[in-house]
């Protein structure tokens, strides 16, 4: 009920009551000091009496309100009351002479504001029948002004008359008058709420949209103070809102912020690209302003393109292969045969011939030659053209093992590489075992080759639930970060003889078993290569990349 506005105007007309009536028994009370006339200090004795009926009544009106709960019932009471007080304090203070009738329109007004334009004829026609019979009274002699006990009447009858039709008029036009001001008042009112009802919902629909949308959306004002930061804005910074809101956008964002106040590098409206918080933001800005198109800040629309930029890097790199796939038949027809064609012969002739010792050397330098040639070209295509392999259930513990018996006879052995190898329980995976062999193989080879002069090689195996993974690390000289990004690509290579070929086969065999594959790399401390593969075949409504 304390929402209710007519309970709060209740409130203070019951304030307003106290305070009009303590200005009365003010005004009272300097009369009496000011009069020296016993007599007339005597008449104010009953003005005394009416003021505290008032605050009586006052009193009462608080408990009353208490009890009874219909508002327009406690309004008819305490108009009738003070229409009463009043009559009392009209009679008392000197009849047709006093000049307390003023405080009827009061009651007639806020009767209006409570209870309508019935409500202020109802107390129109009171207030006239209360003073007409009090003046009538007084005329016929039935009553007479408390002061002037035993006076002579000297008022006519038209001048009684007059002052009653006059005091009639007044109250209905003031009630009539105060009516339409309170249909007016109520069709403001009225009118007021339904724009405010259309502006919560248009402000409701605006808050939706914006909270709804997936981009991110900040305002900042002319001094960098951040004002506003939507839900999609929290989910790509991973911010809580109310860690944001008032702090200055170089304290959140600080290679942002240092975008931002480079305007040569952008303009408004136009959209550019800025690295922060460790996700590639794509970013525009436009002016914000107010009613009057004065420029209070700006408001900052930004998304998250890190995953798009990877699929760019991802389709580049498609593109890469699918050219290297184009050419790779025409050119495997153009290698292989006369490849063939040489290597028949070479060998036919170091079968039959006897050779010196350094023909002998000649002959195994272009047998190495033609070996290598012919892996070059094998690497090559299967790197262009994967072949869909068969897969089953294979276990990556025994082919470690058999690697690493086959690594110490392999040209590229150091005698002082430690070998410490941990491996889980269950290294059980789903895939093709020729394949996976490569793939550990040659990262194991990669990491022989970074240790030429010792080290210490570990193999790893962790089990992640649905995954394997696999870790291979060497305590060699690393990667530099500038060429880290590049590994994967066909035919890039940080060694001398390499082809370029290695790290891209794995990866692509990796992917077509639904893998990862990652390199963790400290120049001068080691690298780290990590694959996850998966345990099961994945069903046909399951993505298991990881």
């Amino acid at each position: 009920m304390k929402d209710n506005p007519l309970e709060k105007r209740l409130w203070w007309l019951m304030f307003y009551r106290v305070v009009i009536v303590t200005l009365l028994l003010c005004i009272t009370t300097f009369v009496r000091i000011k009069e020296t006339e016993p007599s007339l200090q005597a008449a104010l004795t009953p003005v005394y009496f009416i003021i505290a009926l008032t605050y009586l009544f006052s009193f009462a009106y608080f408990f009353i309100s208490k009890i009874i709960k219909n508002i327009r019932l406690n309004i008819y009471i305490q108009s009738i009351s003070d229409l009463l007080l009043i009559t009392g304090l009209v009679y008392v203070t000197g009849g047709i002479e006093s000049i307390y009738s003023v405080f009827y329109p009061l009651v007639i007004i806020y009767s209006v504001l409570f209870l309508a334009g019935r409500g202020g004829l109802i107390s129109a026609s009171l207030s006239s029948i209360f003073y007409g019979l009090l003046l009538d009274l007084e005329y016929y002699g039935i009553i007479q002004p408390i002061y002037q006990l035993g006076y002579n009447y000297n008022s006519s009858e038209g001048y009684v008359f007059s002052r009653i039709f006059i005091h009639i008029v007044s109250f209905y036009i003031i009630a009539l008058l105060a009516s339409f001001a309170a249909r007016r008042e109520k069709m403001a009112r009225d009118l007021l709420a339904e724009k405010e009802s259309a502006f919560d919902q248009l402000d409701l629909l605006h808050r939706s949209i914006i909270e709804s949308v997936d981009t991110g959306i900040l305002t900042f004002d002319l001094k960098e103070i951040i004002k506003y930061f939507n839900r999609g804005a929290e989910e790509i910074t991973g911010f809580v809102r109310s860690q944001i809101i008032n702090k200055k956008i170089n304290d959140i964002f600080p290679h942002l912020s240092s975008m931002l106040n480079k305007e040569d590098q952008w303009k408004i409206g136009s959209r550019f690209e800025v690295v922060d918080l460790g996700k590639i933001l794509g970013c525009s800005v436009s002016n914000l302003v107010d009613g009057n198109k004065e420029k209070i800040g700006n408001i900052l629309i930004f998304q998250d393109l890190t995953v798009i930029k990877e699929m760019e890097g991802q389709i580049e790199k498609n593109k890469r292969l699918a050219f290297v796939g184009e050419m790779a038949a025409s050119l495997a027809h153009e290698i292989r045969n006369p490849l063939a064609s040489i290597s028949g012969p070479i060998q036919m002739l170091s079968k039959n011939i006897s050779l010196d010792e350094t023909d002998k050397k000649l002959m195994q330098i272009i047998l190495r030659g033609k070996d290598r040639l012919e892996g070059f070209v094998k690497d090559f295509l299967l790197l262009a053209r994967p072949k869909q392999s068969e897969r089953k259930n294979i276990n990556v513990e025994v082919i470690i093992d058999d690697l690493l018996e086959s690594l110490c006879f392999s040209p590229e052995w150091c005698k002082d590489i430690e070998v410490i190898k941990n491996l889980c329980t269950q290294t059980g995976i789903y895939g093709n075992e020729a394949e996976i062999r490569q793939v550990i193989w040659n990262l194991i080879l990669n990491a022989v080759q970074a240790m030429p002069e010792g080290g210490r090689l570990k193999i790893k195996t962790t089990d992640r639930k649905k995954y394997l993974e696999i870790r291979i690390s060497d305590t060699g000289h690393g990667i530099e970060e500038k060429s880290q990004d590049r590994l994967f690509e066909p035919f890039y290579t940080t060694k001398k003889n390499g082809t370029g070929l290695g790290l891209a086969i794995v990866n692509r065999i990796v992917e077509s078993h639904m893998g990862k594959i990652s390199i963790e790399s400290k120049p001068g401390k080691g690298t780290d290569c990590i694959v996850l593969l998966p345990r099961q075949e994945a069903s046909d409504g399951e993505d298991s990349r990881c």
